[in-house]
């Protein structure tokens, strides 16, 4: 056997052993979702759709759920703007200290969270702010802008400008030209890094159990859950929340496809 069917017979091998790897942890959530826990949730004990029946059974699961979906849609809201106005800005604009602007939107991003979580209790501390939803949010802005702006730069760089230009000679305002113009060309690349950001601050556990005090989140409570055995609630939430996140993913593909088709 030559060395390129040997090649073309390993590398798929390697891909459906790093599928497996990927899948295995999220087809176990699923899996003891529908397990008839006891006490614990840390053996297959028989197959039930009790916790599917009520996934708010566990105590404090919904109430961390909704602390998380709070957290989370404020904090993409608000980084999304703000970093695609940034984006825009770093990619179109030309100004004395772009370079440096460039390389610091990406420290939080290279800053490891136990660094950045230490960092940030440490100055809501220092100005005596009582940490909860507030910091949270903050903390978690912190982090997903650079997210927002790496992913809607890259989306401003494949812009002709001629467009904007055009839409000058048209006489419409820059204001007018961004609305029109870049922000519907612009709309897919936003909306996947408002994916993206939502599903880090969702995810969230290091930066936010530094700086959310009493606060609880759904990540929070996974990990104070661990040691008994996660509910099969938690479970249920998980397994809910990765179907959104495809049915997401998917409809933003659809989209995006059906753009380029026009």
């Amino acid at each position: 056997m030559s060395r390129a069917r040997a090649g073309g017979a390993v590398v798929p091998v390697f891909a459906a052993l790093g599928f497996v790897f990927l899948l295995v942890p999220i087809a176990y959530t699923v899996l003891f979702s529908f397990n008839d826990a006891g006490k614990t949730n840390l053996a297959w004990r028989g197959f039930t759709l009790d916790a599917w029946r009520n996934p708010c059974g566990a105590p404090r699961v919904c109430s961390a759920l909704v602390g998380s979906l709070q957290v989370g849609l404020v904090s993409t809201l608000v980084a999304t703007a703000l970093g695609t106005l940034l984006a825009v800005a770093l990619v179109r604009g030309r100004f004395r200290g772009r370079g440096a602007v460039n390389l610091l939107v990406l420290v939080p991003m290279t800053t490891p969270e136990v660094v950045l979580g230490a960092a940030l209790v440490s100055q809501f501390l220092s100005l005596r702010l009582p940490l909860g939803f507030g910091t949270v949010v903050v903390a978690h802005v912190m982090f997903c802008l650079s997210f927002v702006v790496v992913a809607v730069k890259a989306r401003v760089a494949t812009l002709d400008p001629a467009l904007e230009q055009a839409a000058a000679d048209l006489y419409a305002t820059p204001w007018q030209a961004f609305w029109r113009v870049t922000f519907p060309l612009l709309l897919p690349g936003i909306a996947a890094a408002a994916l993206l950001a939502f599903s880090l601050s969702f995810d969230d556990f290091i930066v936010t159990n530094f700086t959310s005090g009493g606060f609880g989140t759904f990540p929070k409570f996974v990990y104070v859950s661990a040691a008994r055995g996660i509910p099969p609630q938690a479970n249920v939430i998980s397994s809910a929340m990765f179907v959104l996140a495809l049915l997401a993913v998917a409809l933003v593909h659809v989209g995006s496809r059906a753009r380029r088709r026009r």
